[in-house]
């Protein structure tokens, strides 16, 4: 495999870092309330007008079970574009935007299930942190993409 060069976008959610592909990323803006949708699944904070469309907004904390962030002081929507759809995603820190040499990308270990797999690309290790890479687009699965749009 050739070392190539990735540009990443790292932020944190809970304590924990996280990095996407610079090139599935659209735009960060500041955090706004979404709009509640009813029967939406529980990950899914509700919608925001984006440039005149509905965005659909997601919380990762809660895809990831990772408990819910109460502080939104800092909080940024990360808008991600997926296919022809586009989603929002609400992170609690927006850390910097990094060169990843390919290299230091390491594949999950075999601990990370089966639906996890599906949306992490890697573990990245810089600065003595491990950062979990991840697949934007298949954090959601079809059928909730298509929920939700």
């Amino acid at each position: 495999m050739e070392d190539k060069e990735i540009k990443v976008l790292i932020f944190n959610i809970n304590g924990e870092y996280f990095a996407a592909d610079i090139m599935e990323i659209e735009r960060i803006i500041g955090y706004e309330d979404p709009t509640k949708i009813p029967d939406s699944p529980d990950f899914v904070e509700g919608v925001i007008n984006y440039s005149g469309n509905i965005l659909p907004v997601i919380s990762l904390s809660k895809r990831f079970n990772l408990g819910d962030s109460e502080n939104r002081s800092q909080a940024k929507i990360i808008v991600t574009k997926q296919d022809q759809n586009k989603i929002g995603i609400i992170v609690d820190i927006v850390s910097e935007v990094k060169d990843i040499s390919s290299s230091t990308i390491e594949p999950a270990p075999d601990i990370v299930s089966g639906i996890s797999k599906r949306y992490i690309n890697g573990l990245i290790k810089i600065d003595g942190k491990i950062i979990i890479f991840l697949n934007i687009s298949k954090i959601l699965t079809e059928e909730e993409k298509q929920l939700i749009q």
